[in-house]
């Protein structure tokens, strides 16, 4: 079945299906949404958990083991399968939808997954788990929407926004919303609850963080390499998740790719902005880039940050910080002239 994220918490109460595939880009959308499925599930007995991370030469045959197998005390059991991209290949395509046929009856599988594309609504494996399960699809929140959401995540938290709070916070994050979370859960650190005022917000932004992501990001796109590796190397000094400056580059590196793509085939720039709902004080970077990278670029930037979440992930060697400046440095035009996996 198709669900909304918001009918999720009514089917749960009802009882957990075999199988939930929540995809996604937004990541806190996605981490709640699971998160949901992971309490219902302890909540049901499911207390064993298996993590099956999906990355390149990936066993499909471990899936299956799952399926036949038992678990060794008898427990329920909870398991992930967190696919790096939304289309898992011919193998794994196979192996997901068996899976689904014939689900075990002590487990319960999450899937893991970014956007879905259209095309792939008709594809056989995702059709398989829409008859087994519940499909999941999370968005983000529209830019004209945002304020609002982050005004009720701040009352959620015991904060009263003063008018125009809600609007800068917003801004700032530019539709991240595990970073507007974050910056709430500071805010909440800082002062407590009670009322906030723009100038309280202003001030806890600049003493939360000498260095911000987002201000990595203009950078790069600016084709400021010098400032980029600073603010980066800062990053890492304060101790930021190399998870959450990785989801911002890519998150970058990925609509160049596709815009610089659509241009190549003859589509227009203006409506390809408004399609990937890029803010307006972010078009001139965006289109600065543009006119600096071509596809081919912009392609292998995604290439590196595949590898860099790997190597966060454990599955490859290489340093993550050290493929954090090089996806950087090859977005702001200037890519070291190093082998692309080191």
């Amino acid at each position: 079945m198709q669900l909304r994220q918001a009918e999720l918490a009514a089917q749960l109460a009802k009882g957990l299906l075999p199988v939930y595939l929540v995809a996604g880009d937004e990541p806190l959308q996605v981490l709640e949404t699971a998160d949901a499925v992971r309490e219902a599930a302890r909540g049901r007995g499911h207390a064993t958990r298996e993590v099956l991370e999906v990355d390149k030469g990936f066993d499909w045959g471990r899936l299956a083991a799952v399926a036949s197998s038992l678990s060794l005390f008898g427990d329920r059991r909870l398991v992930e399968l967190r696919l790096a991209s939304a289309r898992p290949g011919t193998e794994g395509a196979k192996a997901i939808a068996d899976y689904a046929a014939r689900p075990p009856d002590d487990a319960v599988l999450i899937v893991l997954m970014p956007k879905l594309e259209r095309d792939q609504t008709r594809s056989a494996w995702l059709k398989a788990v829409d008859a087994a399960g519940a499909i999941v699809q999370v968005w983000p929140v529209d830019p004209v929407r945002l304020p609002a959401w982050v005004a009720q995540r701040m009352r959620q938290r015991g904060l009263a926004p003063a008018p125009g709070v809600a609007e800068m916070l917003a801004e700032r994050s530019e539709g991240n919303l595990l970073a507007c979370t974050q910056e709430i859960e500071k805010l909440v650190l800082l002062q407590g609850a009670g009322p906030v005022t723009t100038e309280q917000l202003a001030t806890a932004v600049a003493d939360s963080a000498r260095f911000d992501i987002y201000g990595l990001v203009d950078a790069a796109l600016s084709g400021a390499a010098a400032r980029s590796l600073r603010m980066l190397r800062g990053l890492r000094a304060e101790g930021t998740a190399e998870t959450l400056v990785l989801w911002a580059l890519a998150r970058e590196c990925r609509m160049l790719a596709e815009i610089s793509a659509s241009l190549a085939t003859g589509d227009r720039l203006e409506p390809l902005l408004q399609a990937h709902r890029i803010w307006d004080k972010h078009r001139p970077l965006v289109q600065q880039a543009l006119r600096r990278g071509s596809t081919a670029l912009w392609r292998e930037a995604l290439t590196r940050c595949e590898h860099c979440d790997r190597a966060i992930k454990g599955h490859a060697t290489a340093d993550p910080w050290q493929l954090l400046e090089d996806i950087a440095l090859a977005m702001a035009g200037r890519p070291r002239p190093t082998p692309l996996f080191p």
